[in-house]
């Protein structure tokens, strides 16, 4: 879109102060008329013969005249003259993310310690804690997904609701990653912020990446698979409810399809600090709907009005409004 074509006005009801500002100068200009009282009680084709006229010399900086552009620069610039758009200096504070949690039987294996549930609820703590004050929200799912948490900034909630789930408290078994993602993709939809998605899940069904690459396809937001699994070298705790080891073919499939990035899990945090980067990259590449606001252009015009608002200290710069 070309600047004449996106010009226009932040706050255009303000252009409305145009209307009295020009009465006022009419009605001054006309009180400043030495003919006007004669006007009403001598015949016109008269009058120019009895004036008796004086060559003065007159600035051409009349008063009213001045004072009248002074209002218009300023009411121009009131009003917010825009052509040209800019992101928000708190885009990225803005940004939204939303964690997609599997809370099935098999995350409640024990080849990362001490469960994979319980590993995912520290490493989604971890996770806020590197970004902080970011909106954050929660999504459980099973066999049906539930929105356990909105957007919220307040890392603690997040942080309970999560070390709080259990296979027994979902109401469908199952193992239903598209609903949730989808579900966490209306939820940013609705919140109108750019955002992502992390998937902490131990296995996604390759069908159900098929199906990721849709939701993607329709615009949906980058999905970021997080493998809560260890690999088959790793040695099983005995009373370890079964579950199979990772897949990471398969995991990465899923986060191709979702626009996302893999990223497996490690005893330390070198996981969520990549989690995090890949996160603030997916954010910064979103289209922004929120983060731009136009640029207030009306700031250039004030060294054209106030020079004009200055005159008036000048011998003689008043504006008479008595005749």
């Amino acid at each position: 879109m070309s600047a004449l074509a996106a010009f226009h006005f932040i706050r255009p009801g303000l252009l409305l102060l145009a209307l009295p500002a020009a009465l006022i100068i009419w009605a001054i200009l006309r009180r400043q008329d030495p003919l006007r009282s004669w006007q009403a009680v001598i015949a016109p084709e008269l009058l120019s013969h009895l004036v008796v006229r004086h060559e003065v010399r007159r600035s051409r900086l009349r008063p009213a005249l001045v004072m009248g552009f002074a209002w218009f620069f300023g009411i121009i610039a009131l009003a917010g003259p825009t052509w040209k758009k800019e992101p928000t200096p708190l885009t990225e504070d803005l940004a939204a993310l939303f964690i997609v949690l599997k809370v099935t039987p098999e995350m409640l294996a024990q080849d990362v310690q001490p469960s994979r549930l319980q590993r995912s609820a520290q490493k989604i703590g971890e996770l806020l804690a590197l970004r902080a004050g970011a909106r954050t929200g929660l999504i459980a799912y099973a066999g049906s997904a539930h929105l356990v948490m909105p957007l919220t900034s307040d890392p603690e909630v997040i942080r309970f609701f999560a070390s709080e789930l259990a296979p027994d408290v979902m109401p469908e078994a199952g193992d239903d990653a598209v609903q949730a993602i989808d579900l966490a993709n209306r939820r940013l939809r609705a919140s109108g912020l750019p955002g992502s998605i992390v998937l902490v899940a131990d296995y996604v069904d390759p069908e159900q990446s098929q199906e990721l690459a849709r939701l993607r396809a329709e615009g949906g937001a980058n999905v970021h698979v997080y493998a809560m699994a260890a690999g088959p070298d790793v040695m099983v705790p005995a009373g370890s409810p079964p579950a199979a080891a990772l897949d990471q073919a398969a995991m990465a499939r899923a986060a191709k399809a979702g626009g996302g990035s893999l990223v497996l899990v490690s005893p330390d945090d070198r996981d969520m600090r990549q989690l995090a980067e890949r996160i603030d990259r997916s954010i910064a590449a979103a289209p922004l709907v929120e983060g731009e606001r136009w640029i207030d252009f009306g700031y250039w015009l004030v060294p054209f009005f106030i020079p004009l608002g200055l005159l008036f200290w000048r011998p003689g710069g008043a504006v008479a409004l008595q005749s």
